[in-house]
């Protein structure tokens, strides 16, 4: 799930954080972090060139900080490897075709920049999450950029946004339906737009772009911030008046999966006073690669999650039926030299190379390589059964929080049962070094631990077999895809495609099967094949949203510590009142088990384990 933090708590535990964690002289660690200019990996190159049109835009969305790349030797992660660098040398020379080519070409970006690896989320005490990786994009030619929901969890990000981002982007960065409370000029609070609620430009072409930024009817937004329902939004006179006038296309960029959400609303808001206008749409949050077709006379393209994918999308616009084409490229350099027809050589940029030395200087300053140990193996998510010895849930269920949970607490001579939702894990645990930036990378988020004393075994042992049974009405019930959950979304989208017969379509298309490596396989509602590089696909597993520690050799009648993180309190407490009626539980019998925050356990338990 995603993590709403809790910010006054975590500022109250971070005097409390463990001293083993600052890095000393007298630790051999490796500090750097070496760009690979060729990956290491040999990367299967991308099987046929994109489809030009007159329109042209390169989509980038929910990114969450990974801007150095994925630099991890196991597959599928060498497919990820180009940093901001490589893109920004990507793009200026996609600018470039454009010009030689007399066509536009536009870059747009989904949302979500905070909350994801150690350069947004690594910043020492006093930073604000992603100001220092936000500056990477501002030195990119941004044509439009919308907010996304982990914009809006911490206020002190919000005004960040605002105060620093925003103004950069001179009125093209959207937020068509979010708000901020700040105070004018006379002290008084007022609302107003983070962004700008729209955008009316012209392409190079002289081509009329009237755009809107829309976010989802997200509601785990912060005090002093406010999200506009979508169909609340499309009935407002600004709204209205803005699309009276028809330009050549109009550009939706927001944070919204572009399939089983509100795109239609503002599709059919805008259809009722334009039938054949042009519509181009580019969503995100739901971190898949999506895309559909609303009529035949718009597109609407999802880009993926954490720098995995950048989005491609083209349309013919001289045409009386138009003709659109999308492609989901692989960010690595073998990529981005094939479509650029440059080499090694050639294809780094002086802006991408100042980009790319930025990110190792930020990588050094908030000091990411500090190694808490050496992996021994990969730990996956969701590519290996839970439980199993290659399953990450495993090993932290098992492993991992017994151990740093209860190491120099006074309690951890105490019998426990520790629950954790799932979706507090976000990444894989690769083999080799494990590191400040790993650790961040994997569980980025600040929950606290906290616990209910003296609960009988036979009741605790309950708990969690009840959570994951309740788990799918709660999520419905409580509106936790509201509040930002998605994992759910991502996770079953890719067992769907794990099952996709790969040369299905593709054979018509190709003359040769290559020795394919792991990767995105892509099934969606638009014609011909998305992907730009071919793949097998990703194997991916069913896996509970709640994990539990191993139940206690005891006794029924025994009592343990039942240990949770505080995301889950409320559910645990209901629960408990329902396997049980000896006592009713409130919010009053919950206590802080421990000083350690979720993000810090991998750390913890590498250090004893690993080293």
């Amino acid at each position: 799930m995603t993590r709403l933090v809790k910010f006054n708590l975590v500022a109250g535990l971070l005097a409390l954080i463990p001293t083993s964690y600052s890095c000393s002289e007298d630790h051999d660690h490796d500090h750097t972090l070496h760009k690979r200019s060729i990956p290491s990996a040999q990367l299967t190159p991308p099987w046929r060139p994109l489809q030009w049109g007159d329109v042209n835009i390169i989509h980038t969305t929910d990114s969450h900080g990974w801007l150095l790349g994925h630099q991890k030797k196991s597959f599928p992660e060498p497919n990820y490897s180009g940093d901001f660098g490589d893109f920004a040398s990507f793009v200026a020379h996609m600018k470039q075709i454009a010009l030689e080519r007399d066509v536009d070409l536009l870059l747009v970006d989904s949302g979500d920049l905070h909350d994801g690896t150690g350069l947004s989320d690594g910043y020492p005490p006093g930073g604000v999450d992603a100001h220092d990786s936000n500056q990477f994009f501002k030195q990119l030619p941004y044509d439009l950029l919308s907010i996304g929901n982990h914009e809006l969890y911490i206020y002190a990000n919000t005004l960040d946004m605002y105060q620093n981002f925003v103004p950069h982007f001179n009125g093209r960065y959207l937020s068509s339906n979010v708000n901020i409370t700040i105070a004018d000029a006379e002290g008084n609070p007022i609302s107003v737009p983070v962004g700008s609620r729209y955008a009316k430009f012209q392409t190079r072409k002289g081509r009329r772009v009237t755009a809107f930024g829309v976010l989802y009817d997200f509601t785990g937004n912060d005090h002093n911030t406010t999200v506009q329902t979508v169909e609340n939004m499309v009935k407002e006179d600004w709204f209205l008046q803005a699309i009276a006038d028809e330009p050549d296309f109009f550009l939706l960029v927001g944070h919204m999966p572009v399939s089983q959400d509100n795109w239609p609303a503002v599709f059919n808001a805008i259809r009722a006073v334009h039938p054949y206008t042009p519509i181009l749409i580019f969503g995100g949050h739901s971190h898949i690669r999506d895309c559909n077709q609303l009529d035949s006379r718009s597109m609407s393209l999802e880009s993926g999650r954490y720098m995995e994918t950048v989005g491609w999308m083209s349309v013919e616009l001289t045409k009386a039926n138009l003709t659109f084409s999308r492609r989901y490229l692989d960010p690595n350099r073998v990529t981005y030299e094939y479509h650029t027809q440059t080499s090694n050589q050639t294809f780094d940029t002086s802006l991408g190379k100042s980009i790319t030395n930025g990110l190792l200087a930020l990588w050094q300053s908030f000091n990411l390589g500090y190694e808490f140990g050496t992996a021994p193996q990969d730990y996956y998510l969701n590519r290996a059964p839970y439980p199993s010895n290659s399953s990450l849930l495993t090993e932290l269920g098992t492993k991992a929080l017994p151990y740093a949970l209860t190491v120099n607490n006074t309690r951890g001579n105490i019998p426990n049962i520790i629950i954790v939702n799932t979706g507090s894990q976000r990444f894989d645990l690769y083999a080799g070094s494990f590191n400040k930036n790993d650790q961040l990378t994997i569980s980025p988020f600040t929950d606290a631990f906290q616990f209910i004393a003296n609960v009988s075994l036979s009741v605790a042992s309950q708990v969690l077999p009840t959570l994951n049974g309740l788990s799918a009405a709660k999520r419905s019930l409580d509106g936790s895809y509201e509040r930002g959950d998605v994992e759910h979304i991502y996770r079953a989208w890719l067992e769907r495609m794990s099952r996709v017969n790969v040369w299905e379509e593709r054979d018509t298309q190709t003359t040769t099967k290559q020795n394919l490596t792991l990767g995105y396989v892509t099934q969606d509602s638009c014609p011909g094949v998305g992907d730009d590089t071919l793949h097998t696909p990703l194997p991916s597993y069913s896996i509970p949203n709640f994990i539990g520690s191993p139940m206690p050799n005891l006794p029924n009648n025994a009592t343990v510590d039942l240990i949770f993180v505080d995301f889950i309190g409320p559910y645990v407490v209901d629960v408990l009142n329902v396997l049980q009626t000896q006592k009713v539980y409130t919010t009053a019998d919950i206590g802080l088990y421990t000083p350690v925050l979720a993000d810090q356990v991998w750390g913890i338990y590498a250090q004893s384990a690993w080293n």
